[in-house]
């Protein structure tokens, strides 16, 4: 079997993270199947995303520009559903990018929302 098994985000301020991701991973149809001290895991079609801190972290602050991840697509089915996630994402502390292209900043048949949360993280909410 192919795919992804796991995506760990580390994070600096823990307590801000899980709040953010926790909101936006249910929203987009993640259930939270773990949680301990130092973190959170939400799971989907078999795959789970973990949220955690960790003694290793060599900076306070991430930078999505930087080499590494961009950011994490994730799919919601509809474009009701991605029009729902972007309404309610800034009272969760999730802002919108590209709004003067949205919905098609990906192009004109790609119906998707840009989040970034207070960390900087990038996440893109998809219609289909």
């Amino acid at each position: 079997m192919s795919g992804f098994h796991h995506v760990e985000v580390w994070v600096a301020d823990l307590p801000i993270a899980l709040t953010e991701w926790g909101w936006l991973l249910e929203h987009v149809g993640f259930d939270q199947s773990a949680s301990w001290p130092e973190g959170a895991s939400w799971t989907a079609g078999g795959s789970y995303l973990t949220v955690t801190t960790s003694p290793n972290l060599t900076g306070s602050t991430h930078d999505r520009r930087a080499p590494g991840v961009n950011h994490i697509a994730f799919a919601v089915g509809s474009p009701t559903a991605v029009n729902d996630v972007m309404a309610a994402a800034p009272a969760h502390g999730w802002q919108p990018l590209y709004q003067d292209r949205y919905p098609r900043a990906g192009g004109p048949d790609h119906y998707a929302g840009w989040l970034e949360n207070s960390a900087g993280f990038k996440a893109e909410i998809v219609a289909g």
